[in-house]
């Protein structure tokens, strides 16, 4: 750092210093570890023992600024003798396995991640094993340091590392930079959005101006109210265009999507209920200042014309003022409760009930307005008809929900009876009722199951509200792994005789320490064994034990017996469906390269993209007769252009994982053999509440997990090929990466928060890729 930032600096932490220390000017132990903010009290007592050079048992100004300095300012080498200092417990000079085994598992429950003594065993002896160079049986500094340097990641920036917490946050630089509406690449990307804004505004203009004008002979108020209404009866009308969801869909796969927004439709329908609560506003507005004019020169006051029909203002028997003032108070309500705070606060349900005004709002604006029947008529029909065809279809078939999984974080995996004539494309979602929850409720969800999976279909919903929450606590209150009357005692006989198969029969057994809940593995198998297409094809066995579905090895340990009766529920639950509705993931196919970006359970929309994806990959892959060699074909066609797939899954904590770790596994399984140009569908999971290899408190762990994932070819934490990397991915690097590929054009599909979706939205107009969010 430069003499004014060294200056800064020194200013900073002595007034941290203070604030902490308090009247004694010294720091001790607790205050120290509130101060680190750790969660793991082995390193806050390493750190405070080094930091106290005098043995005080407190820290002093000097003492803090000392090993500061050394941290921040240090050399590599300064910053790794401080490292080894900390593993080094007894202070002998050389680390023991027990050290080392101390160290990793406090680095275990410093990142949130839960292993196996077992596995921490395997950990700690494949980083001694690599590190104690001369077996000797201990660590020197100097082997440290050699080992070190075969992670040149972790070398870059050790400087970020137990110093973060009382280093000074960075000087906002103001640089001048072109804002982000005026550059090139937005333009680019958002040239069908923003060409629709200008036509949607050019017509609005237009209808105001010829309001007005039509008026032009009555006083300003009064064609200031007119212009707004003609407005309103075009925008109370369009706004129910853009949610013809059925309409929508089939225009998706026209040559109109090329020309229109279609994708970004709910977008525009908020700008649109925006326009009308303006445009409501201003019409009531200018109103009310006409009849306060009207009032002085008649016998009418104020409130007979706001309040009343007595001065016959309006077609229906004088109405048009009452039900004005009704309009406005409707109107203002929905618009308060469409907001995000509510919709994204657990209270779905007030935007859902308070949405459904919109039958009152256009019943009012036919009694209020004599010619807005003329812009409603039909667009009214057709939104009429799409209502009675998606009563019709949802009735249909009598659905019901079969089997219910339990996962982390609170998931409700429903699986439902797929009806014969329900098709729909990977990507899309449906409306589900559920009378057993609420009986007149329909909340959208987006179907993680696969378009060729035809027995049945797939939702995964987490519980952030008032609904999902009683979903999930209904069938958590079930009897656990209760068949219903209706499955006979063969196919319940069945079912547990699948399940009841020894460990080595399981596609991803515990002994890799893979994080597949029993239930998961237990439906994987049952598809292996009976041939179900989500397995991979007909008679497809098990990849890590050929053949052991004809085997039939018996009895399982009796935990993976009792998590599987706590998590799984079997039922005969009736539901209703209405759709399947298109979504921006439509066009994955139509992409050469797909990057999809799934963030916590964001990736349900991926779960059955990259299904049917392998699917269609499969059937491309060719056999050698001889060899038995495969590869796949590198072809074009019409259903799928896709050259390179990119998959990115970021989740909090490790039980996120969970939820489609067998599917990932699945997935892996597929691509096997490499092929010549690399993998075609790439993963990278990442764990955000993991600490990152540069951190000072995770350096050790990290380097471990990297070599027994090597040493096992399977992901620690997983259980996956793909190693998870802790913390959040840094976007510029991961596009930059992606655009020197050169796979074709790139396409990002993202589903999850709304604050991430800006990141890589801002990240996607720089590299000039396509972005897509999942909305619905």
């Amino acid at each position: 750092m430069s003499g004014e930032e060294d200056a800064r600096w020194l200013e900073w932490v002595t007034k941290q210093f203070e604030s902490i220390a308090g009247e004694d000017k010294e720091i001790d132990l607790d205050e120290f570890k509130t101060a680190l903010k750790v969660k793991e009290s082995f390193f806050a007592e390493r750190f405070f023992a080094l930091f106290d050079s005098d043995g005080s048992s407190s820290i002093s100004l000097d003492e803090l600024l000392g090993a500061l300095d050394l941290l921040i300012h240090g050399s590599e080498t300064d910053k790794l003798r401080f490292l080894f200092q900390v593993y080094d417990v007894d202070g002998s000079g050389s680390i023991d396995p027990g050290e080392l085994r101390t160290v990793l598992k406090s680095c275990l429950r410093e990142s949130a991640i839960s292993l196996s003594e077992e596995k921490l065993d395997d950990l700690t002896l494949a980083l001694f094993e690599s590190a104690d160079r001369d077996a000797s049986g201990a660590i020197t500094f100097e082997e440290l340091k050699a080992e070190l340097e075969d992670f040149p990641e972790v070398m870059e920036n050790l400087t970020i590392s137990a110093a973060n917490w009382l280093k000074p946050p960075e000087a906002e630089q103001k640089k001048q930079r072109t804002p982000r509406y005026l550059t090139r690449a937005y333009w680019h990307n958002n040239s069908r959005k923003l060409l629709f804004l200008c036509s949607y505004a050019c017509l609005s203009l237009a209808l105001f101006a010829g309001a007005v004008l039509q008026h032009r002979h009555a006083s300003v108020c009064y064609m200031l109210a007119k212009g707004c209404g003609q407005c309103l009866n075009f925008n109370c009308t369009f706004v129910m265009v853009l949610m013809l969801r059925r309409c929508l869909t089939w225009l998706r796969a026209t040559w109109v999507l090329r020309v229109l927004p279609l994708d970004q439709n709910i977008l525009l329908h908020q700008i649109v209920g925006y326009a009308i609560l303006g445009f409501t506003l201003v019409h009531t507005t200018a109103h009310v200042f006409n009849f306060a004019q009207l009032s002085e020169r008649s016998d009418f006051g104020l409130w007979e014309y706001l309040l009343t029909t007595r001065p016959g203002i309006g077609w229906v028997k004088g109405t048009a003022s009452v039900t004005g003032v009704v309009l406005q108070v409707v109107i203002c309500l929905m618009g308060i409760c469409s907001s995000t705070f509510v919709r994204r606060s657990g209270h779905f349900e007030v935007f859902y009930w308070s949405h459904l005004s919109y039958v009152w709002v256009w019943s009012l604006l036919m009694v209020h307005c004599a010619n807005f029947w003329k812009w409603f008529v039909v667009p009214g029909l057709v939104f009429l008809l799409e209502k009675i065809i998606g009563v019709a279809v949802s009735r249909m078939g009598g659905l019901y929900i079969v089997e219910v999984n339990l996962l982390p974080s609170k998931v409700t995996h429903l699986v439902i009876k797929r009806p014969q004539f329900f098709q729909f494309k990977p990507g899309d979602y449906v409306y589900v009722n559920i009378p057993a929850i609420a009986k007149y409720e329909w909340h959208p969800f987006t179907i993680s199951s696969a378009p060729e999976q035809s027995d049945s279909l797939w939702l995964h919903i987490r519980s952030m509200g008032q609904w999902t929450n009683r979903l999930y606590e209904y069938f958590r209150q079930l009897s656990p792994a209760a068949a219903p009357a209706s499955r006979t005692p063969a196919t319940r006989r069945s079912v547990e005789a699948t399940v009841g198969n020894g460990e080595e029969s399981l596609p991803w057994p515990r002994r890799h320490g893979a994080v597949a809940s029993n239930e998961d593995r237990a439906v994987e198998l049952t598809m292996y064994r009976h041939g179900d297409s989500r397995a991979g094809g007909p008679g497809r066995s098990p990849p890590d034990d050929p053949g052991t579905a004809e085997r039939g090895e018996a009895s399982p340990p009796t935990e993976v017996s009792a998590k599987l009766g706590e998590n799984r529920r079997f039922c005969d639950i009736k539901c209703y469906v209405d759709g399947p509705y298109g979504t921006p993931t439509r066009q994955i196919f139509a992409s050469e390269h797909a990057v999809l970006i799934g963030a916590g359970i964001g990736i349900t929309p991926f779960a059955s993209i990259l299904q049917s994806i392998m699917y269609r990959y499969r059937g491309r892959k060719q056999n050698c007769p001889n060899c038995k060699y495969s590869w796949c074909e590198n072809i074009k066609d019409n259903e799928m252009k896709l050259r390179k797939v990119d998959f990115i899954w970021i989740n909090r904590d490790q039980k996120s994982f969970e939820w489609f770790v067998s599917l990932l596994t699945k997935l892996e399984m597929d691509q096997a053999d490499e092929e010549p140009e690399g993998r075609f569908l790439e993963m990278h999971m990442y764990m955000t509440s993991a600490l990152c290899k540069n951190d000072m408190k995770a350096i050790g762990l990290q380097m471990a997990l990297d070599l027994l994932a090597k040493k096992e070819k399977r992901d620690s934490i997983t259980g996956l090929r793909t190693r998870t990397q802790p913390g959040r991915p840094e976007w510029a690097k991961v596009f930059r990466k992606i655009s020197e590929e050169n796979k074709g054009k790139v396409h990002v599909f993202y589903c999850g928060s709304p604050a991430l979706a800006k990141v890589i939205k801002a990240q996607c107009e720089y590299f000039s890729f396509n972005f897509y969010k999942e909305n619905f």
